[in-house]
């Protein structure tokens, strides 16, 4: 992270800071930026889920353990750097992984302990729920979480009188408010682009599907209520403020934005809440976001539809596989000379093997490989197994190796993407790379050109994530003009005169890879024959 000096100390002593908190799987992470929206301190908490009673879950109390040891280590680090302590804050936001199930009952406790975005548990209410709805409704999605707690006949769903996600839970606690941001929304229920809120038809669908189980309850009345970015969600309250901070030193009072999901704060971090803009994280896993003008034509089991913190409609493209199989093989490359007694850094044989990679011929010389290291539910595969093919005649070579292994990162999203952009004809100017993939200039975003075809944009603020993210949002908030919209404010109050690099994509390339995935749609049987007998 790039931390700002400048006057901060006078920006923390005024209160004039904002904070942003976000809930990632592995870490809790704190921003504090100052009046230009610049970071100017940083903490952190990592933390873990568990599987209890084949169950994805964190522990109520580690919630809470976490968020007070992440803002200590944020007031340490504003103790280092400017001699200073915080008491008062402009304005706070808090955003969370999104989806999942957090059921609480009359008396505010929760029912069932949380179940997170990642259990999958929940296949037979998502298919009916599609059915029902015409409306792709995944795995993670709360309502998915309700329904096939209701189907499995569980006890506690009648004395359900809340339910909300992670994001929502937290800032329920620290304002009394119980409201959510509309993009987190999007990933609970689906939601109505006109009117900004829960789908009210589905709603009735869903009420009456339930009918005959008598429940004291109907589903509005245990949603939260949906906010818009810019709106205000509510105040710090005294218990709140001793949650965030046990040291007594915060005051209560903070306004608060609406929270949200990570896919949210995503896209506030890169800048693409725009029509025809989006984003693509690729790491780990890797997803895109497009902006859409308009609905879509056809439900697609591969395409989620989210929102932007606006409103706005988003399909989102979800792979679980990226970049682990590509780390495994360098790996083996770094072994290989450590066992010729050469030293190297590795961030040097990154660099090196990516830019080898464009060198290879444009359809990778005929190679073929798959990066499953787990299922990956665009293509239909419940487990993985890495897999790399070539005929006698395929032209194998470190370059084209390379280059197979960044075309096969972006396989299953290119699978999706095409539905997207192609299926549906869904226009895309530009979209905002970040993530590990983007680390070895310019190489992850010529792959990523070539793949879906548009110029692809890596800003230098691309690496402050999800909590710089919810700050943004909670600075809208506190700092927008009357009508200015949230992509006015990010283009011209956030990014405006930021410099970063554009790629445009290559005709070769594009071709090349368009080459690539058709062996690779056509050699799916190869790998379902590998997950059958590996």
């Amino acid at each position: 992270m790039v931390i700002r000096m400048g006057n901060a100390k006078q920006t923390i002593e005024q209160g004039n800071a904002i904070l942003g908190i976000e809930f990632g799987s592995t870490r809790i992470k704190a921003v504090l930026v100052d009046e230009e929206n610049m970071p100017i301190a940083s903490g952190s908490y990592e933390w873990e889920n568990q599987l209890v009673d084949h169950i994805w879950t964190y522990a109520e109390q580690e919630i809470w353990a976490g968020l007070a040891a992440c803002y200590l280590d944020l007031t340490k680090d504003v103790q280092t750097r400017y001699n200073g302590t915080i008491t008062n804050l402009k304005a706070i936001g808090f955003s969370g992984m999104m989806h999942g199930y957090m059921a609480f009952d009359s008396r505010d406790q929760l029912l069932v302990p949380f179940r997170t975005w990642r259990n999958t548990i929940t296949g037979e209410a998502s298919e009916q729920l599609t059915h029902l709805f015409n409306y792709h409704i995944p795995q993670r999605w709360s309502i998915a979480h309700l329904d096939q707690a209701i189907l499995n006949g569980e006890e506690h769903v009648k004395d359900i009188t809340y339910l909300t996600t992670l994001a929502g839970y937290i800032h329920w606690k620290l304002t009394g408010k119980k409201v959510i941001g509309i993009g987190e929304a999007s990933g609970m229920f689906p939601i109505d682009i006109e009117t900004k809120n829960f789908n009210q038809k589905m709603i009735n669908q869903f009420n009456e599907r339930i009918a005959n189980k008598n429940f004291s309850w109907k589903l509005e009345d245990i949603l939260p209520k949906v906010l818009v970015a810019g709106e205000s969600a509510g105040c710090l309250t005294e218990e709140g403020a001793r949650l965030l901070d046990p040291t007594g030193n915060l005051q209560a009072g903070v306004m608060l934005c609406p929270p949200e999901g990570d896919a949210g704060t995503g896209m506030a971090a890169t800048n693409s809440v725009k029509v025809r803009t989006g984003n693509i994280s690729a790491g780990t896993s890797v997803f895109a976001m497009v902006v859409l003008e308009k609905e879509l034509k056809a439900v697609h089991e591969e395409l989620d539809l989210v929102t932007t913190p606006s409103g706005d409609l988003v399909a989102m493209v979800h792979c679980n596989n990226c970049t682990s199989d590509l780390n495994a093989w360098v790996n083996l490359f770094e072994e290989f000379l450590i066992g010729m007694g050469v030293s190297s850094d590795k961030n040097k044989i990154y660099e090196m093997l990516y830019n080898k990679a464009l060198e290879g011929d444009a359809d990778c010389g005929g190679l073929l490989s798959y990066n499953y290291f787990s299922g990956e539910h665009i293509t239909g595969f419940e487990e993985g197994r890495p897999l790399f093919v070539r005929k006698p005649d395929s032209k194998f070579n470190l370059a084209n190796f390379m280059r197979v292994n960044l075309f096969t990162a972006l396989g299953a999203l290119k699978v999706g993407l095409d539905i997207l952009l192609k299926e549906e004809g869904v226009k895309l100017e530009t979209i905002y790379g970040h993530g590990g993939l983007f680390k070895t200039k310019g190489v992850g975003q010529k792959i990523v050109a070539a793949s879906m075809d548009v110029p692809v944009s890596v800003m230098d603020t691309a690496g402050e994530g999800g909590a710089w993210g919810i700050a943004l949002l909670a600075s809208y908030m506190i700092d927008k003009q009357a009508k200015e919209s949230l992509a006015e404010y990010l283009s011209n109050r956030v990014f405006g005169g930021k410099t970063g690099s554009v790629v445009k994509p290559d005709a070769n390339d594009v071709k090349g890879f368009d080459a690539f995935i058709e062996r690779y749609k056509e050699g799916l049987p190869i790998e379902r024959a590998a997950v059958d007998h590996l």
